[in-house]
């Protein structure tokens, strides 16, 4: 069981998002509750951030580290026609009542995907329009298998947008992306509506678009 959310994604009325946040996922390993199962700042600065900057009518859209599915739910708000959520196992049931509670079920998919392992088939038929992540960054031992996964679910036009709270380690994660061939760059934080979206006003947030260059995308 757990919290249901009514999210306001874009100044629009209409445009609100329900999320459930579980407090019964829990780590198979550690015993601790699965971080993804709450939303998170960074996916509240995200969902606020793409209504304005981002066309998604139409689009295929992929989100990585989903989480509760936050941003993803609100592509498919946006007219995104195909958006899969994806995260480990544990959190897949949460993702799919979230999907089911918004009425997205015709065209919001949940796939299991650990990053770097191709098992999922999210790749089986094409490449998607725009991949989006938030506070992905925490581990850059995971870039690796994180840029694996880049490689693979990106076509020479896709957009991959990453929304993080800054952290000491954000940096270094940024890094080891940069280290495997992708190019990282920084977008105007200072329209990032944060007191809008997250209560701790003082913590800095930023968007990355993160670009796969073009040798490195085409390899599989």
């Amino acid at each position: 069981m757990g919290i249901i959310r009514e999210i306001p994604v874009a100044e629009a009325a209409a445009h609100k998002v329900l999320v459930e946040e579980l407090d019964d996922a829990i780590d198979s390993i550690t015993g601790r509750p699965l971080t993804g199962s709450w939303v998170w700042d960074s996916a509240l600065v995200l969902s606020r951030w793409i209504p304005t900057h981002l066309n998604f009518q139409g689009k295929s859209v992929l989100e990585l580290g989903a989480g509760a599915g936050l941003p993803g739910l609100t592509a498919a708000l946006l007219g995104a026609n195909r958006v899969v959520l994806t995260d480990v196992q544990q959190l897949l049931p949460g993702l799919l009542k979230n999907v089911e509670a918004n009425g997205f079920t015709d065209r919001v998919e949940v796939k299991q995907l650990v990053w770097g392992l191709d098992d999922s088939g999210i790749t089986e038929s094409s490449t998607f329009d725009i991949v989006l992540m938030s506070d992905v960054f925490f581990d850059s031992e995971d870039m690796i298998g994180l840029g694996k996964t880049l490689r693979r679910v990106c076509g020479e036009a896709t957009q991959v947008w990453a929304a993080t709270e800054m952290r000491p380690w954000t940096g270094e994660c940024l890094d080891q992306l940069m280290a495997q061939g992708f190019q990282v760059v920084e977008q105007e934080t200072s329209q990032l509506s944060v007191h809008a979206a997250v209560q701790d006003s003082d913590t800095f947030f930023a968007i990355f678009q993160i670009k796969p260059t073009l040798a490195e995308s085409s390899q599989s």
